[in-house]
């Protein structure tokens, strides 16, 4: 279990399963937040809680979302929910406690060109602290 928090502690995200990878995505939004992303669905491994402003990007297919105290970046949720009836949502990693998410590996995302991972290089969360 991880869990995160705005500065103020007004918005909270817990993640209830073992991410894979945090995301590092240089898209228009993603590279100005500076955000690292874990990804689940909606009330099923991630659990959101607290006000929160959201500007939808992309045709309004993301919402993303962050404190309107603070401004920190939590998550950003899609708009609408699949077929399937779940909604895709990802948090902020630079939310939770470092000791918390160090040890999980990078996987780069090229949004602004290509829409496709990038090799992994062996970094992790760690390495992008400082």
């Amino acid at each position: 279990m991880i869990t995160g928090s705005c500065h103020c502690g007004a918005v909270q995200w817990r993640f209830a399963s073992e991410p894979d990878a945090a995301t590092a995505c240089n898209c228009t939004s993603c590279r100005r937040y500076g955000a690292l992303w874990i990804y689940g669905w909606q009330d099923e491994d991630v659990f959101v809680s607290g006000p929160t402003t959201a500007y939808l990007r992309g045709h309004m297919v993301l919402g993303f979302h962050f404190c309107p105290t603070c401004g920190c970046m939590a998550y950003w949720r899609s708009v609408d929910t699949g077929p399937d009836g779940r909604r895709r949502i990802a948090v902020n990693v630079r939310l939770a406690e470092p000791d918390a998410v160090a040890e999980i590996p990078i996987q780069k995302f090229d949004g602004l060109h290509s829409f496709d991972d990038l090799p992994r290089d062996g970094r992790r969360v760690t390495d992008l602290w400082f």
